[in-house]
Parts: C-alpha cells; structure tokens; sequence
C-alpha cells in the first residue's frame, strides 16, 4: 500500500513537472513575441532581465538546498558566458524579427550545425542514418522559409547567427560539465551573473537608455510586468528542463519536446494570424519527420551502447 501511494505521489510530480515545461516553453515565445510586437522593448534589456532573474531564482534554488553550487574558476567559463549572451539575444532577434513559424523550424538547423561542429573540430563520428535524417530537416526549413511571406533578410541573418551561436552553446555547455564535474544549474549559477555584467557593458552601444525605446523611458505598468513575468518563465523553463531530465528518461524528454514543436507551430498561427501556405505546412511535416527520425536513431544507438558496455564484463569473464 505504501509503495503504491509512493508511486502515485511520483508520478503526480513528474506530470507536474512536464505540465510547467510545456506551459513554461510556450509561454516564452508567445509572452516575447506579444511584448516586440505591442511593447517594443528593446531585445537585449529583455535578454538581460531573463539572465538577473534566472539567477536570482537559481540563489533562491541554492538557499533551499535544491542544489549545490561549486566553485568555478572564471577564466574557464568566459567564452561559454559570452556565448550564452549571444546564444539568448540572436534567437530573441530571430523571434522578433521572423514569423513563429519560421522561428520555431530555424531553431531545427542547430542539430545540423552541431554534427558539423562535432564533425569537424571534435573528431566525433554519426552513423549513416543519423546523417540522412538531417536531409529532411534541412528541407524543411528551407522550404518553410522559402514559401514564407513574411520572409526577410534580416529575420534571415538573425536566424543563422541564433543557430550558429546556440549550436557552439550546446555543444561547449557538454563538454564544460565535463572538464568541470558540474551539473547544468550549477554552471548556470556562474555563467547568468557573468553574462549579465557583459550585457550591461555593452547596452549602451546598441540601445538607448532613456526616451522611446530605452530601458529607463516611458514605460507602462503592463509592458513592465509582462517583463518581468517573462523573465520568471524563462527561469522555469531552465528549471523545469533540467528537472525533467533528472527525473524521467531521454525518451521522455525528447517525446515532449517534438509535442511542444507542434503546440507553438499552431499557436504562433491562431495568436498572431500568421498566414501558412500548404507549402509550408509540407515544409514542417517534412522537418518533424526528420526531428522524430534524428531522435528515433540517436535513442536505439544509446540501448545498444549501454547494452553492448553491460555485456563487457560478462564477456571478459568468459574469455
């Protein structure tokens, strides 16, 4: 009776912590969308109010002893910080300056560009069928891109920065845990407050402080509040995600994450009106086949190794 109350208890937790994620992960892109869009607010005063809120309720995380933070040599995480900053402030500027729908599927060209990255400068291989699933996705998006009207230059531009920069994150985020033995909140404690003081050296130059526009100029309550409100959201994505990976499985994870896909896709066109043309909606079936391929292969690939490094010791015994 008692491990079945447990059980309950469990699951009720895990399903609470998936319903914040997907609530959480959409909310961020309609909530910064709708405050480009009737606010205004200049990007990266936005990027920095998520980086000082996301570590105030990573100390407020420390403080009820969720985790433990470590201390970490500076020096060995300014790159990483700095392209935290780049990393959050391109795909802000994506999403500012591109439909969701072409936001969304931009962001499905950084499983590419981290293989190439991988590929080319960490020596790391991919089976052949892990490399075709890219082809879809590729498609895809040029496709969806192509057929967009709201298509631009400069939406361009910021969507390919957003997906070489988040791409060079991802994959030095990997290997800092590594090098360092730490988890991801404990290395988001340190890199937040260091991306926060790059930031607010380097405002000034590219936003004006006071008048339309600038962070201290004549700001509503409401614009303020859905400020702020963002800045708590983008805090529970970042918390809620590393939850779901400690508590359930990669399967799990990656599942949810193609259903949050679709949800924003359709969300994006019923809020803002987007308009989708049939080629389009080819363009992000075909780049979610590819999605759900890529995860499918690269799941049956992590069962054989660990099946493969159970196998070794029973083997080593026989010989």
């Amino acid at each position: 009776m008692t491990g079945q109350m447990f059980g309950f208890s469990a699951n009720r937790r895990i399903i609470a912590g998936l319903l914040v994620n997907l609530l959480s992960s959409i909310c961020i892109v309609f909530i910064n969308k709708w405050i480009y869009v009737h606010y205004g607010f200049p990007n990266m005063t936005l990027t920095l109010v998520h980086f000082v809120v996301t570590w105030l309720g990573l100390y407020i995380c420390q403080k009820m002893d969720i985790f433990s933070p470590k201390n970490l040599p500076v020096r060995r995480i300014v790159w990483l910080a700095l392209s935290f900053c780049g990393f959050v402030a391109f795909t802000n500027l994506s999403l500012q300056n591109n439909s969701i729908g072409t936001y969304q599927l931009a962001k499905a060209m950084t499983t590419p560009v981290i293989i190439l990255i991988q590929t080319t400068y960490y020596k790391k291989t991919f089976s052949t069928k892990i490399k075709l699933t890219l082809v879809p996705i590729t498609l895809g998006v040029m496709l969806n891109s192509y057929y967009d009207v709201r298509f631009n230059l400069l939406g361009l531009v910021f969507a390919s920065l957003g997906v070489l920069v988040t791409s060079l994150y991802q994959v030095w985020v990997g290997a800092k845990q590594h090098e360092l033995q730490v988890n991801s909140m404990q290395l988001l404690y340190y890199q937040a407050p260091l991306s926060s003081a790059f930031l607010l050296g380097i405002i000034p130059m590219f936003e004006p402080l006071s008048g339309d526009g600038g962070i201290f100029g004549p700001w509503s309550l409401p614009a303020l509040m859905t400020v702020l409100f963002s800045g708590v959201v983008a805090f529970l994505v970042n918390l809620s995600i590393y939850w779901i990976i400690g508590n359930t499985s990669a399967v799990t994870y990656n599942m949810f994450g193609h259903f949050k896909f679709c949800i924003t896709l359709t969300g994006g066109y019923l809020l803002f009106h987007e308009p989708l043309s049939l080629n389009q909606a080819l363009g992000i079936l075909c780049t979610l086949a590819g999605i759900l391929s890529y995860t499918h292969f690269k799941l049956v690939e992590q069962e054989e190794g660990k099946s493969r490094l159970a196998q070794r010791p029973n083997s080593d015994l026989n010989v």
